[in-house]
């Protein structure tokens, strides 16, 4: 490395603007406020973001029911961005300023400024958007760690994917179709059962699709009642992942069902993890997930995007449900 780096990288920070704008959580509501702008680490990203994600757990953290993990600040949520690199740590060395990124965040990720460890970031593929990247870590990476390295999900088998329209869902879709699986896909609303088709899966309602097993991973999305409707769908030897509870985190199991399928049931989330966790699946995601976007076999549904000033019209958007695919804020 040659010294003209690094008086590159002093020059920025002494020059780096002190206070950024952020979507910020006060009583139950969100605002588009200023905050000190973040400065990166040694392994470290320091992004101009051009589009976050919302999801299930930024309106949870809204509420104060999901903090973020340790050193995260309380009130700033969003777990997933896109933007271009401004600056980079010391030891950064597979990204540089001016590369379009996006990434997996514990928090913060909704505000002109981000930072991304660069174990947890992704290039941007040249066919994606901005807007289509900003809401793709958080949905492809939870999705491909329960099917692929939780459940082992193997071609040929039949996976069903409940609560499908949402963002998770619509992911595991099409990463169960990319990986040689039958894939059903349930949701509630009836007006969305087509454009499920058109992904590439049998779409019906709750109670029909559980009737159109049995099957051998269930991406379980829903909670509730759902996971006993989804263990009685389960072939010999199945596997049932639950990543959601929207319908609630307590169900009574047959378990002499459980025992007589051999079926696993097992649970997963990504935010609170160990990094290197988190960094095998981001090298996952590169390697299995990247190149089906290159080819156009998958990509980011978008139902809506809102600039980052109406972030609280987007969460309540977000809130009503009804969606398909992803809310997504953006830079106006």
């Amino acid at each position: 490395m040659g010294p003209a780096l690094p008086l590159a990288r002093s020059l920025a920070r002494l020059v780096r603007v002190v206070k950024m704008r952020a979507v910020v959580i006060s009583d139950g509501a969100v605002f588009w406020d200023e905050r000190p702008s973040p400065v990166p680490g040694p392994d470290e990203l320091l992004v101009r973001v051009e589009a976050a994600g919302i999801n299930r757990a930024d309106l949870l953290q809204r509420a104060g029911l999901y903090p973020p993990p340790p050193g995260l600040p309380l009130d700033q949520p969003g777990m997933e961005c896109a933007g271009v690199v401004e600056e980079v740590g010391d030891r950064v060395r597979a990204f540089a300023p001016g590369d379009r990124v996006m990434g997996l965040l514990g928090g913060a990720a909704q505000a002109e400024l981000a930072l991304l460890h660069e174990r947890l970031t992704l290039p941007v593929p040249p066919a994606m958007s901005m807007t289509e990247a900003g809401g793709f870590p958080e949905v492809f990476y939870t999705a491909y760690d329960a099917l692929f390295s939780q459940a082992g999900l193997a071609m040929g088998e039949r996976l069903l994917v409940t609560g499908a329209a949402g963002g998770v869902g619509m992911a595991g879709i099409q990463l169960g179709l990319c990986a040689g699986a039958s894939v059903v896909a349930s949701a509630r609303d009836s007006g969305v059962h087509d454009r499920l088709t058109a992904l590439g899966a049998t779409s019906a309602g709750p109670v029909d699709a559980f009737g159109l097993g049995p099957f051998d991973v269930v991406l379980e999305l829903v909670g509730g009642d759902s996971l006993p409707r989804a263990l009685a769908g389960l072939a010999p030897r199945g596997r049932v992942v639950v990543i959601g509870t929207g319908a609630g985190s307590r169900c009574e199991l047959d378990m002499s069902r459980l025992m007589s399928r051999r079926a696993k049931v097992m649970g997963s989330t990504l935010r609170a993890r160990p990094l290197e966790d988190k960094a095998l699946v981001t090298i996952a995601v590169q390697h299995h997930v990247l190149p089906f976007v290159d080819q156009g076999r998958v990509k980011v549904v978008v139902e809506a995007a809102f600039p980052f000033e109406q972030a609280q019209e987007a969460y309540e958007r977000f809130a009503v449900g009804g969606k398909f695919g992803k809310i997504v804020l953006t830079r106006s």
